[in-house]
């Protein structure tokens, strides 16, 4: 249900419409619009076998029919999930927002399937998760730390696919230039709010989390933010 509703959204928006029409225009339309439900029906099947193999251990995910397996990360990227991490889950809890998940929470989308180093979801869906969940749904806000071999990725299908699927808010942060890239999802598309290595960003979708972005980055800026909690 959740899908079709999908579809039909997507339909409706300018994106949707135009490549709909840009298809219809073409004489073989039938055969381009077969030649695609087959290879998605067998891009289905690998998915199904992708949830029956993947392990706990694995930091790993689905994206275009493709499986993509992370190498691990350096300290910089570690560190700045961490510092970030620590600041939401407590803000998140000391005022029961909902849950932050970090690293391993597997969100599931129409397509593809993603484990962003950090994610955080409203109270109104965490509610209905059990201790025994695999698969989650999109969240409403969602943390990408970059790296060169995940920048492409970051930049161009999640940041497609987080917008498609109304994901309200989007950070991608740099490690090595110590920056935080913010963007809000203004009707159909993320709009850039934020791109800088200093200063305070303010979150749209966390109700009053704010945080000096070199917080990211160092221990003790970072420890300060948490007791002003």
């Amino acid at each position: 249900m959740e899908t079709l509703l999908l579809e039909s959204q997507f339909l409706k928006t300018e994106m949707g419409k135009r490549m709909v029409s840009d298809i219809l225009n073409e004489p073989d339309a039938y055969f381009v619009v077969q030649a695609v439900t087959d290879v998605l029906n067998k891009e289905r099947d690998r998915r199904a076998k992708f949830y029956n193999d993947i392990t706990e251990d694995d930091k790993i995910e689905f994206i275009n029919g493709e499986i993509i397996v992370h190498s691990p990360v350096k300290l910089g990227h570690n560190f700045a999930t961490t510092m970030l991490s620590r600041a939401l889950s407590i803000f998140v809890g000391k005022f029961e927002l909902g849950f932050v998940g970090v690293e391993k929470i597997m969100i599931t989308l129409t397509r593809n399937d993603y484990e962003p180093d950090i994610c955080f979801f409203i109270k109104e869906k965490s509610s209905h998760f059990t201790k025994n969940q695999t698969l989650f749904p999109a969240p409403d806000f969602v943390v990408e730390i970059t790296s060169p071999s995940t920048e492409k990725r970051d930049r161009g299908v999640k940041f497609k696919d987080y917008q498609a699927h109304s994901i309200e808010e989007y950070w991608i942060i740099d490690p090595d230039q110590e920056t935080l890239e913010q963007y809000h999802l203004k009707g159909e598309e993320y709009e850039l709010v934020l791109k800088s290595a200093i200063g305070t960003v303010t979150s749209f979708a966390i109700p009053g989390f704010q945080i000096p972005i070199q917080a990211i980055f160092n221990d003790a800026e970072n420890r300060k933010v948490i007791q002003n909690f």
